[in-house]
């Protein structure tokens, strides 16, 4: 018997329901005018929202941090990993959302799990909503905390559910600010009522929307006037380097360094990719990061206009913002549009469950500052041409 046998029926499961998954090897600097297969394409894929992931400046700082802190940091942050470019890039995060403290993780998916795992037990409640990510969801999940999910963006379902918890020792609100598939916001301020009267931590992801969104870029919470319990965000997408933070007090900072053990068991951040995150983060808070922001904002608005004029299957959510879901529905429509696409010079993979809930395979089409009006113009054509 062949080991592991399962897997080979389990991937041929997937082959029959236009599941199966493949990684697509791009080259180049730029994330939205890279390489395939030595074939120029144009990716409109990619969370490099503001388009610094090759700016010079973020290249310039790694090279400079390498170059006096060496390249890896060689041990958690609790051992001897804890380095200058570390010290630094949290003071900048902490002021970037105006919260006392700042605690940078390794990946934002390791600052989910551990903020989640790290302050929620068996004898707690979480009210999470139905469409946050998979980070978040795993985190309930190893929590071993009683979790009930609401209806997607439906404050009155949270309510029920914090309602239902007056046995439970604490309470924890989870949701994402702007939601990583659909594009489409919470209701922050209606959940940070929620979260006063019923005596429960918020914690929100902001992910998505630092840097882009609210006033300076500094996000959705900022923007609506609230101050969540724990804020977490990550560096890899807008600020367009890489890695994660949770914000919020002190005493949240001190627990997690004690208590989150995708903090404590694992090698922190090579000095250099800080560096770069912190120059990436400068830049979006700079001039240049506003004059990002308003090339953004013009190609949300172009694109946005453009696709009304298509025979789209499903309309586009009403919101304002850097995600463009367009759902085809089958797995095998999202596909064929996306090879259409592919076979134009466009890069748009295909986004199919479990990712995203059954019977809804999309494109999720992502815009950046580093795309042109010609690109979006030029995109438009293409989706014309390939849509069903």
């Amino acid at each position: 018997m062949p080991p592991l046998p399962a897997l080979d029926d389990d991937l041929a499961d997937l082959t029959r329901r236009d599941r199966l998954r493949t990684l697509l090897l791009l080259d180049g600097s730029s994330r939205v005018h890279p390489t395939q297969a030595a074939r120029p394409v144009r990716a409109f894929c990619s969370n490099d929202y503001l388009g610094l992931a090759g700016h010079t400046d973020l290249q310039a700082a790694a090279t400079a941090a390498a170059e006096t802190s060496g390249f890896g940091a060689g041990a958690s942050r609790l051992l001897s990993g804890h380095l200058g470019p570390h010290h630094d890039l949290e003071l900048a995060l902490a002021d970037l959302v105006q919260l006392p403290t700042a605690l940078l993780y390794s990946t934002g998916y390791q600052a989910n799990l551990g903020v989640v795992t790290s302050l929620a037990g068996p004898e707690d409640l979480i009210v999470s909503d139905q469409a946050n990510h998979a980070s978040l969801i795993d985190g309930c999940r190893l929590s071993r905390a009683t979790v009930r999910v609401y209806r997607h963006l439906d404050a009155t379902g949270a309510r029920d559910a914090l309602r239902t918890g007056k046995h439970f020792r604490r309470r924890f609100l989870l949701t994402e600010s702007l939601f990583s598939m659909d594009g489409d916001r919470a209701p922050l301020p209606d959940l940070a009522a929620l979260a006063v009267e019923y005596n429960a931590t918020l914690v929100v992801d902001e992910a998505h929307a630092l840097g882009i969104l609210g006033p300076g870029g500094r996000g959705l919470c900022r923007a609506a006037g609230i101050v969540p319990d724990v804020l977490v965000g990550t560096l890899g997408k807008a600020f367009g380097a890489f890695g994660g933070f949770v914000a919020g007090a002190e005493v949240l900072r001190n627990h997690l360094i004690n208590r989150s053990r995708t903090f404590i068991y694992t090698t922190a951040l090579p000095p250099s990719i800080a560096a770069a995150a912190r120059a990436g983060l400068a830049l979006a808070l700079s001039p240049e990061g506003d004059r990002r922001r308003a090339t953004l904002d013009r190609h949300i608005q172009t694109l946005r206009a453009n696709l009304a004029t298509l025979p789209l299957p499903h309309p586009l959510p009403d919101h304002h913002g850097p995600i463009l879901p367009i759902v085809l529905g089958p797995d095998h429509a999202a596909l064929a549009v996306s090879r259409g696409l592919s076979e134009r010079g466009f890069f748009v993979p295909a986004v199919r469950p479990p990712t995203v809930p059954e019977g809804t395979a999309r494109l999720r089409v992502t815009l950046s500052a580093a795309h042109t009006d010609a690109d979006v113009a030029d995109l438009t054509v293409a989706l014309r041409a390939v849509l069903p």
